[in-house]
């Protein structure tokens, strides 16, 4: 899972989800979930998220050349069963780990279903609430993603609603 050279991002707006607005020529996507109050709360789900463990609870197979999230780590997602599973090769563009905010990005790779970026953040506001932001910028990648139109943008908003709801379970066990 570690290539001698980086494979290259198949997208050239590097590092964008940290960026506003969002590059142009892609569909966007920016989904928000309250997970709980509390810096607990931040650092559980900062964990689960940086440890690909919220991506497994959601019922995704993730392979990580490290266990946290961090730039250069390589990471391929595989959705659905035996022939159909999709494979998304993918690498960590930027990962943050700051007392009020918690997060990473990552880009894809040649052979991801997609081009484009997706950022997952926990972030605690000044009031003391904590939220999860899935941010994404993303274009039809293969022909089976540019022939599902209208449905991938729809498939990731629901993805993006199910990691909140899993998040805020795996934020909220463990007090």
């Amino acid at each position: 899972m570690t290539p001698a050279t980086p494979a290259p991002f198949n997208y050239a707006q590097e590092g964008a989800t940290r960026r506003h607005p969002l590059p142009t020529g892609y569909g966007h996507l920016h989904e928000a979930t309250h997970l709980g109050h509390g810096r607990a709360v931040l650092e559980a789900a900062g964990e689960a998220v940086t440890t690909f463990r919220m991506h497994r609870a959601a019922g995704v197979r993730v392979r990580a050349s490290a266990p946290e999230a961090a730039p250069g780590v390589l990471v391929e997602c595989a959705l659905g069963l035996g022939p159909a599973r999709v494979l998304a090769p993918c690498r960590v563009v930027w990962s943050e780990y700051d007392s009020e905010r918690i997060g990473f990005a990552y880009g894809t790779l040649a052979g991801h279903p997609q081009r484009g970026e997706e950022s997952f953040v926990v972030e605690m506001r000044d009031d003391g609430a904590v939220w999860f932001t899935m941010t994404a910028f993303s274009r039809p990648g293969r022909w089976y993603t540019r022939l599902a139109g209208p449905l991938v943008p729809l498939f990731q908003r629901v993805y993006a609603r199910h990691c909140g709801r899993v998040l805020r379970r795996l934020a909220n066990e463990s007090r």
